[in-house]
């Protein structure tokens, strides 16, 4: 089990729309994957990571937004979004730009479909933190990060942030 390097803003891994994740191949290799995946989301400190933030190119996202103080891990294989409904406007981060921070449009509530870890089909909603989770995770999967739904003027003073920090980024 190893914590796995975060890709950041700027690298090609984060803009590429990723494959579909052929559980059947690759369901030798999942556990540990997964395991590297959790290991490397709780070292930084995040609610989730997606496998383009490790620079992989599969539709593969793992969430622990904790409810309730409790630990509640979600494996989303080969996620889509059913549902959405609802607005919210919150405040977003993310692993792959540390340090940057701004309040995103999202809907309140969420409902995806997705293979867990043992790849069983299930459907799940979410409100609050755990549909912008859900949202954030699948824009990774399709190759968009929270800075690029903000508005123009708003991403602009974004990125300026951005070049900022990026030296300090590990």
């Amino acid at each position: 089990m190893s914590i796995r390097r975060i890709v950041k803003h700027g690298e090609a891994a984060l803009k590429r729309h990723s494959a579909p994740v052929d559980y059947e191949a690759m369901r030798g290799e999942l556990p540990a994957l997964l395991r590297d995946m959790w290991k490397t989301m709780y070292a930084a400190r995040g609610v989730g990571l997606a496998a383009p933030q490790i620079g992989l190119n599969l539709r593969l996202a793992v969430i622990d937004v904790k409810p309730e103080g409790r630990s509640r891990r979600l494996v989303l294989i080969n996620p889509e979004i059913v549902k959405l409904e609802g607005e919210l406007r919150e405040e977003e981060g993310c692993l792959s730009v540390p340090g940057v921070y701004a309040k995103v449009q999202r809907a309140a509530r969420a409902t995806i479909r997705a293979l867990d870890q043992k790849g069983r089909p299930y459907e799940l909603s979410g409100e609050g933190l755990l549909a912008r989770a859900f949202q954030h995770e699948i824009d990774h999967l399709d190759g968009k990060l929270f800075i690029d739904r903000l508005a123009f003027e708003h991403k602009l003073r974004v990125l300026a942030v951005v070049r900022e920090l990026k030296p300090t980024w590990a």
